[in-house]
C-alpha cells in the first residue's frame, strides 16, 4: 500500500534514483532520499523506514547508513530498536560517545571525531570498535567490536544524529518528535496556563531544542510525529509485599546473575496545584547515575491484589529537571530506593529497600497477569500482599494530607460545561489523520502536538444522578436500575480508552457492588473484540461474543451482521441470571458448521464480578438496557479499508467520498449500528494498524520441504499441546485498470479469507525480511455485506486458492501444514511473536536453507503456463469455481436485501454519457479543491502583504 510512497522519496534532484548511473566512488554519498511532505505516525513511519531500508539495500552497493535523530524522549530509541528487530541490523547509541560525565545532551560533550571514523571504517568495509559507556560509573569502561560483515545496515541513534557533521554520511535520515517531548509540553502549559509562550516553555523545558536539535530535524527525509506515550496494552502487573517472606527466598538474590540499582525517585507538583491535588497531577522523575526518566503522573491500576503500570517511563535530560524547577514546580518527595533483582524466566523479583520508610519489599513483576499470580504461589509467597505505592506510604507516614490515588475516584462535582457535553453525544467516525485546521499549520511540526488543544488530564467517572434517596438500599435492584453513569464528553484513543475502561469498571464495583455489565460494541474489525480481551486480561473476567447467540438458521445465509440473527430470548435470560447472582449456561456456536456444538456453565463470583459482552449490537436499545457499561469502537480496520478503497479508485481515475464508500461497504453501519454507538458512556477511536505496528508482528517462516509428524512434536511442549485443521479460500480482489505491468501484483490487490464461516480482510501486504515474514497476529472478521459492497465499487476476482491446514500449537510456537490445491507438496509454516524461538524451530526439523518468503498468490501463478498470467486470467479450471464463489456472495447479500453490483452501478453504467459525466464530476471536485487551497493562500498572503503596508506606514 505504501509502495508509491517509497518511490516517491527515491529522488535526488528530480530524477528517479533507478534512473541513476551507479556511482564510482568509494566515499559514501549524500542521501538520495527526498523528504516526506507531512510527517507520518509512528507506525507508519515504522513500516516506511523498514521498506525503505529493503529498497535500497537492494539498489545500493555496500553499507546502508540510518540516522534518527530527536529530542529527548520522543521515541527515537524505541524505533531504532523496533526496526533493528526486524532488519536485524547494528544500531549505535550516540550516548557512547559522551566525552566526560555530563548528561550528553549538550553538543560539545559528543565525540563526532571517533563515530565518524567508525562510521566510515564501516563504509569502507573494514572492521571498527565504538566505545563503551557506564552511566554508573559515569566514564568510558571499554569498546564493543563490529564486523563489517555483519553490518549491511547500521542505525546510529541519538539526539544528535541528523548533526551537519554525520549528515554526509547518512542515507536515510529520520526525525522522531512527540512521544513525553509533545506530553510534557501539554501538561505543563495545562498546569501553568497561557501565561508564557510556546517558545518560552521550550526553551525552559528543553533549553537545547532550539538552537541545535531543531534545525537539524527539518533535513530528515521521514518525519514520524510520536503520539504514543503511555499504553495498558502491554501492561506490567506487579504483587509486592514486606520482606517477611519464607526463607528460601534469599537464595535467589545471592546468584551471579542478580542485578543491583540504586535509583532516586522524585515528584514534583505543578506550582498551581493545592494540598488537595491528586497524585496522577505530579510529575515523577526518577534519577539512575547520570540518567534521567520521567513520567506523567502516577499511572496505575490497583485490581484486587494486583499493581498494573504501562509502559510510561521516558529517558530526559537533566536540564528538563532545572527546567521543571525554574517554572514554579517544586519537589514534594524524594526519597532513595536501592534494588536486587533476578530474572526468573519472563518475570523479575527484586527487593527494594525504600531509604524514608526504612524497609524492604519483595516485588514480583511480569507481562501476564496469570503467570505473575501462578509464581508467587509456587514460591509460597504469604505475605500480605501491598497495593499502595512508596509514595503514598511515605505521605502517610509523614502526615502529608492523604491524596486520591487511581483507580478511586476524585469526589469533586462536574462543572456546568461538562454537563453540557454530556447531554449531546456526537458520532464518533473516524477521520483521516491529515491536517485539517489552519491553527494546526501555525506551529512547526517539531514543536506542537498534532491536535491545536490537548487535554492532558483524564476525566473521571461519575453518575448521571446522585440523588439515592429515591434508589433504596445500595446493591439493591432499585438502586442498580436508578444508577446511570455519565457519558464521557469526548472520544478518546485506544490507550486512553483502555485506562478509562478499566476505571469505570473498578468506579462501578465500588459504588453498585457486584456484578458489573459491560458491553462493548463496533462495527465489524474496529477492534472490540481485542479491547475486550484486553480488558479482561486486566480486570481478571470473562468475556463472552454475541456471535454465540447466532441462530443457525440465520446464519446458513451469512446473516452475521442481522440484529434478528441473535437469540435475544436466550441471551436476555442469561443476563438476568447473571444480575440475580445465578448460574447460567452461555451457547458455545460453531461458525464451520453453523449450529451450536455445546454450551458451557457460567457463574460470576463475587471474587471477580464483571463480565463482558461484546458484538455488532453489543449495545442495541433491547441489549444495553441491561447493562451497566456500555462502550463504543470506531476505526480499526473498518476505516483502514475505506480509505485503502479511496486509494485504489484515485489510481484508476474516480475520486469518491469517505461516506460514498462507507455506505457501499458497510451499508449496515449507518444505518443499524452507528445510531447505537453515539449513546455510548465511553467512546472509542482506534487508530491502531496492526499491519504497520512492530507492537503486533507475527514472525513467520516457510518452507516446502517434508517434515514428518514426530519431529514436530519432539520441539512442541507436549504438556500444552494442542492440534487443529482448518480449511480456507483466499480469494484475491482487484479493481480493473490498476497499473501492474500485465500481471497480478499481492501488493494491489485486497484479499478475502473464508474460513470456518468466517470472513477475514487482509488489505496490505505484509513485510518480508530475509527468510521471515512479519504479519499481523490477527485476521480482520468482516461481514458478507462488506465483501458484496467491494465487488458493487468495481472490485473484481482475479484469484483464489483454496486449502486445508493441519495446525500444532504449543501456545509459543504454532506450525502449519498447508495443503494447497493446485501444489503437488504441502508447505509448513512456522509461526511465532518471538523471532529467535522460530529461527531455532526452523533450525531444529532442518529446514534452513529451504525456506521462502514468497506469498501462496504467487506461488500459484508461478506454475501457471505464461498465457495464463495476466492480470485478467486465473488458470482456467479456477475461473468457474471462482465465479461460483463471487455469485454465491452475490446471491446470499440479495437474499438480506442488498443489491447487486449490476443493480448498485445502473445509475452509473447506463450509457457511455454517464460516465463521461462521472469523470467530469471527478474533475470537478479536484478542481474545487485546489480553487479553496488557492483560496487560503492568497488569502495568507494579501493578508501579510496589507500588514506589512500598515506597519511601513505607521512608521513613516
Amino acid at each position: 500500500m505504501d509502495d508509491e510512497v517509497v518511490q516517491r522519496v527515491f529522488q535526488e534532484g528530480g530524477r528517479d534514483y533507478f534512473q541513476q548511473q551507479p556511482s564510482t566512488s568509494t566515499s559514501s554519498s549524500s542521501s538520495i532520499l527526498q523528504s516526506l511532505p507531512l510527517h507520518v505516525s509512528f507506525d507508519h513511519g515504522y513500516y516506511l523506514l523498514v521498506k525503505s531500508i529493503q529498497e535500497l539495500r537492494e539498489k545500493k552497493e555496500g553499507l546502508v547508513t540510518v540516522g534518527i535523530g530527536g529530542p529527548s524522549g520522543s521515541g527515537k530509541t524505541s524505533l531504532a530498536e523496533k526496526v533493528a528487530s526486524v532488519i536485524g541490523c547494528t544500531v549505535i547509541p550516540m550516548e557512547n560517545y559522551r566525552g566526560g560525565t555530563d548528561e550528553g545532551t549538550d553538543l560539545d560533550s559528543i565525540d563526532f571525531d571517533a563515530l565518524i571514523r567508525n562510521l566510515e571504517d564501516l563504509t569502507e568495509g573494514k572492521d571498527t570498535k565504538i566505545p563503551v559507556f557506564d552511566f554508573h560509573q559515569k566514564k568510558r569502561v571499554g569498546s564493543k567490536a563490529i564486523k563489517s560483515a555483519m553490518s549491511g545496515v547500521v542505525i546510529v541513534d541519538g539526539t544528535y544524529a541528523l548533526h551537519a557533521k554525520l549528515r554526509s554520511l547518512l542515507d536515510i535520515r529520520v526525525a522522531v518528535v512527540g512521544g513525553v517531548h509533545f506530553s510534557l509540553l501539554s501538561k505543563v502549559r495545562y498546569d501553568i496556563g497561557d501565561s508564557c509562550s510556546l517558545d518560552y516553555l521550550i526553551d525552559s523545558i528543553f533549553p537545547l531544542f532550539r538552537k541545535h536539535i531543531e534545525p537539524d530535524l527539518h533535513h530528515a527525509q521521514i518525519r514520524i510525529n510520536n503520539s504514543f506515550v503511555s499504553s495498558f496494552r502491554e501492561a506490567i502487573y506487579k504483587l509486592k509485599c514486606r520482606s517477611e517472606s519464607p526463607d528460601g527466598q534469599s537464595t535467589f538474590f545471592l546468584k551471579d546473575e542478580a542485578q543491583t540499582d540504586n535509583f532516586i525517585e522524585m515528584y514534583l507538583r505543578p506550582p498551581s496545584a493545592n494540598e488537595e491535588a491528586r497524585i496522577n497531577d505530579w510529575i515523577k522523575v526518577r534519577q539512575s547515575g547520570i540518567r534521567y526518566y520521567l513520567s506523567l503522573g502516577d499511572q496505575r491500576i490497583v485490581d484486587k491484589n494486583f499493581i498494573i503500570r504501562p509502559k510510561a517511563e521516558f529517558e530526559v535530560g537533566r536540564m528538563t529537571l532545572g527546567g521543571l524547577l525554574a517554572l514554579g514546580y517544586n519537589v514534594v518527595v524524594s526519597y532513595k530506593r536501592a534494588s536486587t533483582s533476578v530474572n526468573i524466566g519472563s518475570l523479575s523479583l527484586s527487593l527494594e529497600t525504600i531509604d524514608t520508610l526504612g524497609e524492604t519489599f519483595l516485588v514480583l513483576r511480569g507481562t501476564d497477569r496469570k503467570t505473575v499470580g501462578a509464581e508467587a504461589l509456587r514460591m509460597g509467597i504469604t505475605g500480605q500482599w501491598l497495593t499502595k505505592s512508596y509514595l503514598e506510604m511515605i505521605l502517610e507516614r509523614k502526615g502529608v494530607p492523604r491524596l486520591n490515588t487511581p483507580p478511586l475516584v476524585s469526589a469533586t462535582s462536574v462543572s456546568h460545561n461538562q454537563e453540557k457535553d454530556i447531554a449531546a453525544p456526537k458520532p464518533i467516525r473516524t477521520t483521516p489523520n491529515l491536517v485539517s485546521r489552519l491553527e494546526d499549520l501555525a506551529q512547526p511540526w517539531t514543536r506542537s502536538p498534532t491536535k491545536s488543544k490537548m487535554e492532558p488530564v483524564l476525566p473521571t467517572w461519575h453518575f448521571a444522578s446522585s440523588d439515592r434517596s429515591h434508589g433504596g438500599l445500595v446493591g439493591s435492584s432499585a438502586f442498580r436500575d436508578t444508577m446511570k453513569l455519565a457519558p464521557m464528553p469526548d472520544s478518546y484513543d485506544l490507550d486512553r480508552g483502555l485506562l478509562l475502561a478499566v476505571q469505570g469498571i473498578q468506579f462501578l464495583l465500588e459504588n453498585k457492588s457486584v456484578p458489573v455489565i459491560v458491553g462493548i460494541g463496533g462495527p465489524s474489525g474496529s477492534g472490540k473484540t481485542s479491547l475486550a480481551h484486553k480488558t479482561a486480561n486486566i480486570v481478571g473476567c470473562e468475556v463472552v461474543s454475541l456471535e454465540s447467540y447466532f441462530k443457525p438458521e440465520q446464519v446458513k445465509d451469512f446473516k452475521y451482521d442481522d440484529f434478528n440473527s441473535l437469540d435475544l430470548p436466550l441471551l436476555s435470560k442469561n443476563i438476568g441470571d447473571i444480575k440475580h447472582g445465578r448460574k447460567t449456561k452461555i451457547p458455545v456456536f460453531n461458525l464451520e458448521t453453523g449450529s451450536r456444538s455445546c454450551f458451557k456453565e457460567l457463574e460470576i463470583s463475587e471474587d471477580c464480578g464483571v463480565i463482558i459482552f461484546e458484538g455488532v449490537y453489543a449495545l442495541h436499545p433491547e441489549i444495553r438496557k441491561s447493562l451497566d457499561l456500555w462502550i463504543a469502537v470506531v476505526g480499526g480496520v473498518h476505516s483502514h479499508l475505506i480509505s485503502r478503497v479511496q486509494r485504489d479508485k484515485s489510481r484508476v481515475g474516480c475520486f469518491m467520498s469517505q461516506n460514498e464508500i462507507m455506505m457501499t461497504v458497510f451499508p449496515i453501519f449507518q444505518q443499524h449500528i452507528e445510531p447505537h454507538l453515539v449513546h455510548a458512556h465511553l467512546k472509542i477511536r482506534n487508530d491502531f494498524d496492526p499491519v504497520l505496528s512492530p507492537e503486533s508482528s507475527l514472525f513467520v517462516l516457510k518452507s516446502n520441504k517434508q517434515v514428518a509428524y514426530q519431529d514436530i512434536l519432539n520441539i512442541l511442549d507436549s504438556a500444552k499441546f494442542c492440534s487443529s485443521v482448518q480449511n480456507f479460500i483466499d480469494i484475491y480482489l482487484r479493481l480493473p485498470g490498476t497499473p501492474a505491468n500485465g500481471h497480478i501484483a499481492e501488493s494491489d490487490c485486497v484479499r478475502v479469507r473464508i474460513c470456518e464461516g468466517r470472513f477475514a480482510l487482509l488489505i496490505r501486504e505484509p513485510i518480508r525480511e530475509g527468510n521471515f515474514i512479519i504479519q499481523p497476529k490477527v485476521d480482520f472478521d468482516i461481514s458478507i455485506s462488506t465483501v458484496s459492497g467491494l465487488l458493487n465499487l468495481g472490485y473484481q476476482a482475479v484469484a483464489y486458492i483454496e486449502a486445508s491446514a493441519l495446525i500444532y500449537q504449543d501456545g509459543k510456537i504454532l506450525i502449519e501444514v498447508d495443503h494447497l490445491q493446485d501444489a503437488p507438496s504441502p508447505y509448513l509454516q512456522i509461526k511465532g511473536v518471538n523471532k529467535e524461538a522460530v529461527a531455532a524451530a526452523g533450525s531444529a526439523l532442518k529446514l534452513d536453507g529451504s525456506y521462502t518468503t514468497k506469498s501462496y498468490l504467487q506461488i500459484i501463478l508461478e506454475r501457471l503456463p505464461l498465457v495464463e498470467r495476466s492480470y485478467s486470467g486465473i488458470h482456467t479450471h479456477q475461473a468457474a469455481r471462482l465465479q461460483e464463489l463471487v455469485e454465491s456472495i452475490q446471491s446470499q447479500w440479495t437474499k438480506q436485501g442488498g443489491s447487486t453490483p449490476s443493480e448498485s452501478s445502473q445509475s452509473r453504467e447506463v450509457s457511455p454519457m454517464d460516465g463521461i459525466i462521472e469523470d467530469m464530476q471527478c474533475r470537478i471536485r479536484r478542481l474545487e479543491r485546489w480553487h479553496t487551497i488557492n483560496t487560503v493562500l492568497w488569502t495568507f498572503l494579501m493578508s501579510a502583504l496589507i500588514g506589512y503596508s500598515l506597519y511601513q506606514r505607521k512608521r513613516q
